[in-house]
Formats: C-alpha cells, sequence, structure tokens
C-alpha cells in the first residue's frame, strides 16, 4: 500500500506540473486579458518599427489557434488523469497512460510555446533581442503575483 501511495503522489505532482505549464505559456504568451511581461515588453518597451509590429502580430494569431489546441490536449490529458486516478486509486495501468498521456501534452505545448518566442525573437534587432531575452527568463524565474 505504501508503494501505492508513493505513484499516486507522482501522479499528483504530474497533474501540478501540467497546470504550472499552462501557467507559464499563457504567461509568455501576449494577447491575454492580463498583459504578461513578455506582451509589455514587446509591445511597449521595445520601439518596435511597423514591420517588425506587424510580422509579431502575425505569428501572434498564428500561434493562437495551435496554442489553444495544445492547451485542449493538455486539458483532456489532466481529466483522464483524474478519472484514472479516481477509478484506480492508486498507481495501475490506467494512471500511468494518462500520466505518459499528460507528460506527452505537456512537452508539445512547451515545445510550441517556445517556437513561437524564439520565432519573435526572430523578428527583432540585436538589442532588442538582448531585452527580450532578459525579460524571457525573468517570466520563467519569477513566482506568480497572484
Amino acid at each position: 500500500m505504501r508503494q501505492a501511495s508513493r505513484y499516486l503522489v507522482v501522479a499528483l505532482v504530474s497533474l501540478l506540473a501540467a497546470l504550472a505549464t499552462l501557467w507559464i505559456s499563457q504567461k509568455l504568451h501576449a494577447g491575454r486579458p492580463e498583459e504578461s511581461r513578455i506582451h509589455v515588453l514587446l509591445h511597449r518597451e521595445l520601439d518596435l518599427d511597423g514591420e517588425q509590429r506587424r510580422r509579431i502580430d502575425a505569428l501572434e494569431q498564428g500561434f493562437e489557434a495551435q496554442r489553444s489546441r495544445l492547451e485542449g490536449e493538455l486539458l483532456a490529458a489532466n481529466a483522464d488523469l483524474a478519472r484514472a486516478i479516481e477509478h484506480e486509486h492508486g498507481y495501475g495501468p490506467e494512471v500511468e497512460k494518462a500520466v505518459d498521456r499528460s507528460h506527452v501534452a505537456m512537452g508539445e505545448l512547451q515545445k510550441a510555446t517556445l517556437r513561437h518566442v524564439f520565432a519573435m525573437r526572430a523578428v527583432l534587432r540585436p538589442d532588442q533581442a538582448a531585452r527580450f531575452d532578459k525579460g524571457v527568463a525573468e517570466a520563467l524565474t519569477t513566482a506568480p503575483q497572484d
């Protein structure tokens, strides 16, 4: 029974990690109702020229559908995990499969978010990119302010 409890804790930690990934992607993604630090930096502090604004806006619009789809997959994977935990009450094959699905969805969301961040970075001049890099690092290492 002790081992089952340990596996349940691992499953719950995985669920929390998935939710943290969602939070990070939301903080990095521009266009949220609550503006992220990255959005403010990009659109207000880097003095983008018209062409840069146009290109970044296009990247943001293109990423929105992909991000929504991937977040939906992650939420569905987490729902599967919750059902498996409720059904098995321990770390059984259903929980393991759901954890694996959650990890795949989380990883795909992280990869897509990072590709988006790097695509936006590629639009910037070197001086802007250095400031952007610093802002991204701060966004990833600063605790949430809820």
